[in-house]
């Protein structure tokens, strides 16, 4: 059973992760420049209210005493209360959650659907106009910001031709992917040009392999060639690169989410930092990384799968 041991071992190797990743959100937000009580009480306040507002939130007591809280709560689900929204945190948490959940899998859908054909017609093609052409395109989109591109987009299919929604998110199911069409298509345009670039590499190095030499000599059909045993195994290498940069898209996100208005985590972040409420930060960094350790722990068990190689 190499494969399940190799799985419990990735499973294991989360706790410490997950054990560094509490240390370092604790330290990095209380290393913010500022204070909360000097947030919510603006720039005329006096000395006397900040001792008093930080009596109130904890923030009085020693730094060691502040992470046993902290892990205290992190341990029993209770992320405690947003400074500014007077929210419990994984309230807050779970109704913004879902909305960047959505984004990231639209952009990682749409990723796939952009690169793979595109790096199959590039590779079979290789050196023709197609492949110029393929090629030139997804490095011009290389080479923009993704808040540029998002900008473009929403200028020139929201503002202009009024084809979709200038931001939000929408109510009904439809109605959030019409909102959310373009952040996400910002999002995976970048991400395309990366899989996309290494696919068609991969696909080169497998059409000049011996195997695939050998199943045409037995004269397989050409598609059974191409699809069986060239795109399946040029496929292999996509898949960890998918995973890895799943973190980039959700780094991405926290842009794109404030150009395009869209209420997820990611542009909560960006506000709980900006009014130094630390509960909130603290909560979506667990959260966030969580989910990228849950990511990469599902690739690793597809991979797994696909080549039992791995988990040897």
């Amino acid at each position: 059973m190499p494969e399940f041991t190799y799985i419990l071992k990735r499973i294991l190797l989360i706790i410490p992760t997950l054990v560094v990743i509490l240390l370092v959100t604790f330290v990095l937000v209380r290393l913010l420049p500022g204070d909360p009580a000097s947030a919510m009480l603006g720039d005329r306040t006096l000395d006397a209210d900040v001792v008093r507002i930080n009596t109130q939130l904890g923030l009085d007591k020693p730094l060691p005493v502040q992470f046993l809280y902290f892990v205290r709560n992190v341990l029993t689900g209770h992320l405690g209360e947003s400074f500014f929204l007077h929210q419990p945190v994984t309230q807050v948490i779970a109704e913004r959650l879902p909305v960047s959940l959505m984004l990231t899998c639209m952009a990682g859908i749409l990723s796939l659907v952009l690169a793979i054909p595109l790096a199959f017609i590039s590779a079979v093609r290789r050196n023709s106009i197609a492949d110029t052409t393929i090629r030139g395109a997804f490095q011009i989109t290389l080479s923009m910001p993704s808040f540029y591109i998002g900008l473009l987009l929403l200028t020139l299919f929201a503002t202009h031709f009024h084809w979709f929604p200038v931001g939000g998110y929408g109510s009904t199911f439809v109605d959030k992917l019409w909102h959310l069409f373009l952040p996400a298509l910002t999002l995976a345009l970048g991400l395309a040009a990366v899989l996309m670039s290494n696919l068609r590499s991969s696909i080169l190095a497998v059409l000049d392999a011996e195997y695939v030499s050998f199943a045409r000599a037995k004269g397989l059909p050409g598609y059974v060639v191409l699809f069986r045993h060239v795109l399946r195994n040029a496929l292999l290498p996509m898949i960890s690169l998918f995973a890895l940069n799943i973190g980039t898209i959700i780094g991405s996100a926290v842009i794109t989410e404030t150009v395009f208005a869209v209420p997820g985590i990611c542009r909560l972040m960006v506000d709980s930092i900006m009014s130094r409420d630390y509960p909130m930060v603290q909560g979506l960094v667990i959260v966030l990384s969580v989910l990228v350790s849950l990511i990469f722990l599902i690739t690793d068990i597809i991979q797994s799968v696909i080549d039992p190689r791995r988990a040897q």
